[in-house]
């Protein structure tokens, strides 16, 4: 499922071009995050301004054909570059989550078999909030370890998702700005 914040979009659904989509689905109401299907392989794939559940990723990523299943958590830390973290906030840009679902395609057809699922936080966070989840799911866990790998460190390097860091002395710093 691709979603995005609808504010960032002019009325009426945002339908990724790569993503299929049930034209017989209602239009969102405003300020709703709209979720659609990627693929078979990729079960969820979501950007969300509302925590994170470990136990929904796991939930969407089991399957009885799946024996290995693996994730990726990123948890906000209190440290970066030696300044000690308040908060940050995650900002995407309007095509984040379509690039999510194109990520998501690549890395299950390098990865057959598998399904994943990638789920991104973005607004305000502290120390302790859940950022990232991304997960793997396989009939061996060898595959599903490769797998959540190649879709974290894929989303890292090509999902356009920025986060403004504020630390305790009050300075602040951009990361992942092209």
């Amino acid at each position: 499922m691709c979603s995005h914040r609808l504010a960032n979009h002019p009325p009426g659904p945002f339908v990724p071009p790569s993503c299929p989509i049930s034209r017989r689905r209602p239009p969102p109401r405003p300020g709703v995050v709209l979720s659609i299907r990627v693929t078979e392989a990729a079960v969820l794939v979501d950007l969300r301004d509302a925590p994170l559940s470990v136990d929904e990723v796991i939930a969407a990523l089991r399957d009885p054909a799946c024996g290995g299943l693996t994730l990726f958590v990123g948890i906000v830390r209190d440290h970066d570059g030696g300044h000690e973290v308040r908060s940050l906030d995650y900002s995407a840009h309007p095509t984040a989550a379509a690039r999510l679902g194109q990520v998501c395609g690549a890395v299950a057809a390098r990865h057959p078999g598998v399904r994943l699922a990638a789920v991104h936080r973005v607004g305000d966070l502290v120390v302790g909030d859940l950022a990232v989840v991304v997960g793997a799911a396989s009939a061996h866990r060898a595959a599903a370890f490769a797998a959540a790998r190649d879709l974290i460190d894929t989303l890292k390097a090509e999902v356009p998702i920025w986060k403004h860091q504020v630390f305790t002395d009050g300075a602040t710093e951009w990361v992942g700005l092209p």
